[in-house]
């Protein structure tokens, strides 16, 4: 079983988008998958999903109803195989707060068909599909790259 984390900056828009997609496809392709999401901040913790995150989850059939922000612990770096941030300010903090001495932190883009870019914050733009979106098409390939791991 392979131990996935997904990080942004405060846990309730990109990072459990990302972390519920991820599942939902795991579940779908038979992938053997643990996966959490969590924040590099302390803004959000105990806070729901974003209403508008919420509202695309839904629309797709997938309940993040129980889904509540915390934040990242010294104790993930070693629990979880491969880490992924949302952008570049996400790694910063990551490998600030954790070091990267087993190269398992990685721009959640990397698995994109443009590389390595930032996965635009809606909480500041609004646009909250074209993050979905860009998140979608990373943890399709992700999966295509995990399964490829067996």
């Amino acid at each position: 079983m392979i131990k996935l984390l997904f990080v942004c900056h405060g846990n309730i828009c990109r990072s459990p988008m990302a972390e519920f997609v991820m599942r939902d496809i795991c579940t779908k392709k038979g992938i053997d998958a643990y996966i959490e999401s969590a924040a590099t901040s302390t803004e959000e913790i105990g806070n729901g999903v974003h209403y508008k995150t919420a509202a695309i989850l839904n629309s797709i059939g997938i309940d993040c109803s129980k889904k509540h922000a915390r934040r990242i612990t010294h104790s993930d770096y070693e629990k979880f195989d491969l880490i992924f941030g949302m952008d570049s300010a996400n790694i910063h903090n990551m490998v600030r707060y954790w070091g990267d001495p087993e190269h398992k932190i990685h721009l959640l883009t990397e698995f994109s068909s443009d590389g390595k870019r930032d996965i635009s914050d809606p909480w500041y733009t609004g646009d909250f599909e074209s993050a979905y979106k860009d998140i979608r098409e990373c943890c399709e390939e992700l999966s295509v790259y995990i399964k490829n791991l067996n």
